[in-house]
């Protein structure tokens, strides 16, 4: 490869006719001047699981500010960031958007601590909750939109993106994940998109942290030394300007830091190897997204400021404490009452079991509506 090129074009997907990460489940009219992968976005953001993350926590409820990132403004963030990386490395635009916009779509109401309340109620049951299985399963077959088939027929290289993007599966574990390449690592615009959520909620969690007043600027400058070099670029720049726009200043820095890193490291790591192909990239048996060793270790540090000042504080844990409950009981109850279930999901017992069946219908709740269903079964019980 040319060194002068700082581009990865030949390893990049081409998203051709012949591409075979284009090939969709059922055959579907073309669309001039679109790429597959375009369509896919477009197929995407028209769902409605996509309209749902508005109403999804990220960190903070949306109950408590109409300022904080839900799950929807989250994803738009990691799409500019993930769009701009694909864009420096001469990877595919669209696909590298469509795995950004999707990235997200199969995590359940209240965050994290849905998830894992989620995952502790089917753990008595012999099974999991992944949000990238469900994912999986919102495009494939919950969407209901077109008349020929169910989901989203999006193409092979986003449902692989979907499974692969943020970890590895072995066949041994997943046998129904087989046809996803599990053997192969994904390519580089799945790889990068983790990287680029990471990126995109570590400096967003900062500034809802601030929003929140539950952690300070100044406490942050002392203990995140990524941002408190920005910090302190910026305020040698604009002496006498309020703390709060510098603090925005050096977010931003902080995130072009991380981003302009990703892509220096990716460049060098695929350089490395010789890769001048997405098989060598497949074949390669670590993944060639990555930070550089510096730049992992200034990450590791602001995650564990995170946890240990805001995921894990007093007023986020009262919080945690009610969605598992939450989540808990409403489990508990269409476990023991299935009827109570809407028709279309109490259909699906037979074929898929109850206790998947009740985490499907609680996984795909915004917040504000699992609250109404919290109130009316409560109600229900009462009689």
């Amino acid at each position: 490869m040319d060194e002068k090129n700082s581009d990865l074009r030949v390893c990049a997907v081409s998203g051709d006719a012949n591409d075979s990460l284009t090939r969709r489940v059922y055959a579907a009219p073309e669309r001039p001047h679109h790429t597959a992968f375009k369509r896919d976005c477009e197929r995407i953001v028209q769902a409605r699981a996509f309209r749902r993350l508005a109403g999804k926590t990220q960190v903070f409820t949306s109950r408590a500010s109409d300022h904080f990132r839900s799950r929807l403004t989250h994803t738009i963030e990691v799409v500019q960031i993930a769009r701009s990386v694909a864009k420096e490395l001469g990877l595919n635009e669209d696909l590298a958007e469509a795995l950004a916009l999707v990235h997200d779509i199969g995590h359940p109401p209240f965050g994290h601590a849905g998830e894992r309340a989620l995952d502790e109620c089917l753990k008595r049951h012999g099974l999991r909750f992944d949000h990238n299985i469900h994912a999986l399963r919102i495009v494939e077959h919950f969407e209901l939109r077109y008349a020929a088939h169910r989901g989203l027929n999006l193409t092979l290289g986003v449902r692989e993106g979907i499974i692969k993007h943020s970890r590895d599966y072995t066949v041994a574990q997943y046998p129904e994940l087989a046809g996803y390449l599990l053997d192969r690592r994904p390519p580089l615009e799945a790889q990068l998109i983790d990287l680029a959520d990471e990126i995109a909620y570590l400096t967003a969690d900062l500034d809802d942290g601030v929003e929140s007043g539950l952690l300070e600027i100044y406490h942050i400058r002392e203990h995140v030394d990524l941002l408190g070099e920005c910090y302190r670029q910026v305020e040698g720049q604009h002496a006498g300007v309020d703390t709060k726009y510098l603090f925005n200043e050096a977010l931003q820095r902080m995130q072009n830091v991380l981003t302009d890193d990703l892509i220096a490291t990716t460049q060098a790591n695929v350089r490395a190897i010789g890769a001048d192909s997405l098989d060598k990239v497949r074949a390669h048996p670590e993944r060639l997204a990555s930070f550089s060793p510096l730049a992992e270790s200034q990450r590791q540090q602001e995650k564990r400021y995170l946890y240990e000042t805001l995921y894990t504080s007093r007023e986020l844990s009262l919080e945690h404490e009610k969605a598992e409950h939450v989540v808990t009981d409403l489990f508990n109850f269409w476990i023991t009452e299935p009827d109570e279930l809407p028709a279309g999901y109490v259909d699906q017992i037979e074929s898929e079991g109850l206790a998947r069946v009740v985490a499907d219908y609680i996984a795909g709740m915004t917040d504000s509506y699992i609250l109404l269903q919290y109130a009316q079964v409560k109600r229900t019980v009462r009689r």
